[in-house]
């Protein structure tokens, strides 16, 4: 809370002190000093205190068509603030770096984060993971949906790889996706924003027993954490931002997707004449969303997997446009803005 200094109410309550009155008067001299205090008068300056709130409440009434006030330019130039990093590979100063400017912005938009570390073992030894989970408003218990990305890029020893698809365009765009639900305070608590780290393989995908062992580190920790404190049946539904930023953009729906599920997000792109945009692809997809399902919480990767430039050095700013993030993130909170409105259960087995 601010302090304030007054010479107005300081000169009352000297004139006070000097002068004699019955009790009748008190009520009158109360509220006359009460008003000079809290509704301002001549002289009075009020200072800022150092205090600031995480989860300040924007004025103003929420838009009711919220996906419009998702901004393509926004999102892009936070999307070329992760790619002027460098290659932000897990365990990395580099990701650290990139970790600091998501933080920083989401606080800004007035979400609390949480980070989530933990440290697995990979083909190249032990590594550090930090997920970072944010919520609006302080509980933990009035999140009903997930939009998740990954925010780290595969390493490579032989190429310089930016990976500005592949994991700048979702957690740039998540980023943006953060300022617009803050307009809807409401909205907002009903949503997790989780930026995944190690989503990629630090060597390649690989499964032992049926069980991955190398690639979607941060999601299968994740997934792992909210089945056992018992938060995973809490969610409705989770949406997988991955490889969202392509010029040409064709977002590859994999055919095992919950089916209602893929059914909103298509109706939703049907309504903002966007369908063009969304296929179904030609096979399975392992990617983030994955776990999520693993666990009981239906999760659909709206991905981009139609991309020449994947995991090649190639992978840069100049292949993305502002406009497929757009798309992307009004289709998603179209989507969500309707769904909430829907009952209150889950797609399962659907």
């Amino acid at each position: 809370m601010g302090t304030m200094t007054c010479s107005a109410s300081s000169r009352f309550l000297a004139w006070l002190k000097n002068s004699h009155f019955t009790p009748s008067h008190r009520p009158v001299l109360y509220l006359t000093l009460f008003l000079l205090l809290f509704c301002g008068a001549p002289g009075c300056k009020r200072h800022s205190g150092a205090e600031t709130s995480a989860s300040a409440t924007p004025a103003g009434t929420p838009p009711a068509q919220i996906w419009k006030e998702f901004s393509a330019d926004k999102a892009f130039a936070h999307v070329k603030a992760q790619v002027d990093i460098g290659p932000r590979p897990s365990g990395s100063a580099e990701l650290e770096k990139a970790r600091a400017l998501i933080v920083a912005e989401l606080q800004r938009n007035g979400w609390k984060v949480e980070r989530q570390e933990f440290t697995d073992t990979t083909p190249r030894g032990p590594v550090k993971f930090v997920n970072l989970i944010a919520r609006y408003g302080g509980s933990s218990q009035t999140q009903q949906f997930i939009i998740c990305s990954h925010y780290d890029t595969k390493i490579f020893d032989t190429i310089h790889f930016v990976g500005a698809s592949d994991g700048a365009s979702s957690s740039g765009a998540l980023l943006e996706l953060s300022r617009v639900l803050a307009l809807d305070p409401s909205l907002a608590r009903r949503v997790e924003l989780v930026f995944f780290d190690g989503e990629e393989a630090v060597v390649q995908y690989s499964q032992s027993n049926g069980v991955l062992t190398d690639g979607l580190y941060g999601s299968r920790h994740y997934a792992k954490d909210l089945a056992v404190s018992g938060r995973a049946k809490q969610f409705r539904a989770g949406i997988l931002w991955d490889m969202i930023g392509n010029s040409r953009l064709n977002i590859t729906l994999s055919p095992d997707s919950p089916a209602v599920l893929m059914q909103g997000i298509l109706a939703s792109a049907d309504q903002l004449k966007e369908r063009r945009a969304f296929s179904v692809f030609d096979r399975t997809i392992l990617d983030d969303h994955s776990p999520l399902n693993e666990v009981g919480i239906p999760t659909l990767d709206l991905i981009g997997f139609d991309y020449p430039y994947w995991h090649t050095a190639d992978d840069t700013l100049d292949k993305l446009s502002p406009d497929s993030l757009e798309t992307v993130g009004a289709v998603t909170l179209h989507w969500l803005k309707a769904t909430v409105s829907q009952p209150d259960k889950k797609y399962v087995g659907q």
